[in-house]
């Protein structure tokens, strides 16, 4: 379960005595429409399926689920795999998606500390599965996969509760098509640099993601799901759960909403330490980092209480971690979702959150793209995959795409037209910015999906290389190179008409050819082949060229070989066009500069 490619450290740890263990923080990603919100509900019905008072705790933006319920479900299991459990219980984000789960951001990582990966068995990884993987990454985040939707296989016959009793049951031919489906998964997988299996063949958690087939339509699965969650943490992340109940709190806000009566709340995720009402905390803004006191701390009521009551809060006077709580307080207006709140304990909170905020506001000197997002986490994702595709970033800010932005990557496409874009990511762009970018024709490519805004970038820079190319080939002269064939002399002055073989290179209407001396003898004003005109014709072919000023016999001789007369400010801007010259007619260009190069020299 490691993650090489993660770089996620699992490695087994030993308890410290003086702390406390903490819930894991738990997400769940993957491709839309895969099942993620099933699960979700599923995970949350099956513990209120075990009709315990306070079965459940429902946070702010998380539900919690204690360990004697997930001993409850899948006990015998923790026994098996021989996980010795300490942790209070799971704490689950409740806004599934990697869209949520970059807000969970803390220091270039994540709060989560494992994420559950859930992918449609009958269609396997797509883009938004890869685009969540890319980001488990670069947020260093272990992982499982939840191979979802296995009741829609044929021949497998779906039952709630373990999958390992349920796989007993089923027959020969139900087993080899989940296990096609499941090695189809672990090659995929392998070529993104993780060693996966199922669950049950595991050998080594620290190497291998574990696949657990799931039905969370039919609640199949979900007690291995709740076992190696709760196992996996245990065994391999107690360092991460180690907490001092008592020390100042830190917290991630994961939504800034507005609540009638209390004005401007933020949501947030608490991972360390506890806040109590009258704390001075310390939190990130769009204009940077403030200061300001909890006025109240307010938590779900249960669902009984608040039909009774209509309200949906229960005021309490202090919260430990890990908890999702909803902090009122002075001044939020500008608060971010994705940025850090710390409890003020020794003053220095503030210069550590600015520090923070500024490695993610990029502002640099660099050639490089515009982003804008609505998060900070979406923002410092964005950054990443960004970087992973080599695309360097000159700006990056939190908030809509303004006309100062433009401005800027306005700057850089005058030096680089590939680079002088921006990114949107969930945010708008202000009517000025629009007219300033058609004016000074700066791309904005803008959506709700990280991975379509690069597929979008990919597929214009694609389109507009092709575009340069073929207006470059209307002015650009290419080189060619080609031999006067004995005994093809069609006419011999006012044009020379002589048959040539092209050895190298492809020869069109109106370039000039010189001598392998430099010499200038003419220019091409038209193409044969088979006593038809043509417009170019390339390596190999046997045409007749027409050439004016040249004369057979005095300028040029049988034999002889021809090449195009590049002139000299053209040699850059045809190296510049990837992709238009292959290795030999790279090779014939070199050959072609130096014979211009040392005419010039010998006319000086």
């Amino acid at each position: 379960m490691k993650h090489n490619a993660a770089k996620a450290v699992l490695v087994q740890q030993d308890w410290s005595e003086d702390k406390m263990i903490r819930q894991p923080i738990i997400t769940v990603l993957g491709h839309v429409d895969h099942g993620k919100t099933k699960l979700m509900d599923k995970i949350r019905g099956t513990a209120i399926a075990e009709k315990e008072a306070g079965a459940i705790t429902q946070h702010i933006g998380a539900t919690e689920v204690p360990v004697h319920i997930v001993k409850n479900i899948a006990d015998h299991l923790l026994k098996k795999y021989g996980f010795d459990v300490n942790i209070p219980g799971l704490l689950f984000i409740d806004t599934p998606g990697h869209e949520a789960f970059t807000s969970l951001r803390e220091r270039g990582g994540s709060i989560a500390d494992l994420a559950v990966l859930i992918v449609d068995v009958t269609q396997g990884l797509q883009p938004q599965t890869l685009e969540a993987i890319e980001i488990l990454k670069s947020f260093k985040t272990p992982f499982i996969v939840a191979l979802n939707k296995i009741d829609l296989l044929h021949d497998w016959n779906s039952k709630e509760g373990e999958f390992s009793k349920n796989l007993a049951e089923q027959s020969e031919k139900g087993k080899n098509v989940l296990d096609e489906k499941i090695y189809q998964l672990v090659g995929k997988l392998f070529e993104l640099g993780f060693e996966s299996e199922r669950f049950d063949r595991c050998e080594n958690f620290t190497k291998q993601v574990p696949i657990v087939p799931i039905s969370a339509k039919v609640g199949e699965g979900l007690p291995e799901i709740l076992m190696l969650l709760t196992g996996l943490s245990q065994k391999f992340l107690q360092k991460n759960l180690e907490i001092s109940e008592n020390d100042a709190g830190k917290g991630t806000i994961i939504e800034v909403k507005e609540e009638r009566g209390l004005g401007k709340t933020v949501d947030v995720i608490l991972y360390d330490g506890m806040i109590k009402i009258n704390d001075e905390i310390v939190l990130g803004t769009r204009t940077g980092v403030i200061q300001t006191k909890v006025r109240a701390l307010l938590k779900p009521k249960p669902l009984r209480e608040m039909r009774e009551s209509g309200d949906r809060f229960n005021t309490v006077k202090e919260v430990h971690a890990a908890s999702g709580v909803k902090i009122a307080a002075p001044n939020l207006d500008e608060a971010l979702a994705g940025a850090p709140v710390n409890v003020v304990k020794t003053g220095l909170e503030k210069d550590v959150i600015a520090k923070e905020l500024a490695s993610i506001k990029i502002e640099t000197e660099n050639v490089g793209a515009v982003l804008r997002a609505d998060t900070l986490g979406a923002l410092e994702a964005l950054t990443l995959l960004l970087e992973k595709q080599s695309l360097k970033v000159k700006k990056a800010d939190v908030g809509n795409i303004t006309k100062n932005d433009v401005m800027e990557a306005s700057s850089v496409r005058e030096k680089d037209e590939f680079k002088g874009v921006i990114f949107g990511f969930n945010v708008k762009t202000d009517e000025g910015a629009v007219e300033e970018a058609e004016k000074q024709k700066v791309k904005i490519f803008s959506g709700a999906v990280v991975y379509k805004l690069l597929e979008d970038y990919e597929a214009w820079a694609n389109e507009t290389r092709e575009q340069k190319k073929k207006e470059a080939l209307q002015h650009l002269t290419l080189p060619v190179k080609m031999r006067f064939l004995t005994g093809f002399i069609f006419r011999h002055s006012k044009p020379a008409v002589i048959g040539v073989k092209v050895l190298e290179g492809k020869i069109k209407k109106g370039i000039r050819l010189m001598r392998e001396d430099g010499t200038i003898i003419g220019s091409v004003t038209g193409l044969q082949s088979k006593n038809e005109s043509i417009e170019q014709a390339g390596k190999g072919q046997e045409i007749a060229v027409s050439i004016d000023k040249a004369v057979v016999g005095r300028t040029i001789e049988e034999n002889q070989v021809l090449l195009s007369y590049i002139p000299r400010n053209q040699f850059s801007e045809i190296l510049e066009l990837q992709g238009l010259l292959n290795q030999d007619e790279q090779e014939l260009l070199n050959e072609i500069k130096e014979i211009v190069e040392k005419r010039k020299e010998d006319a000086e």
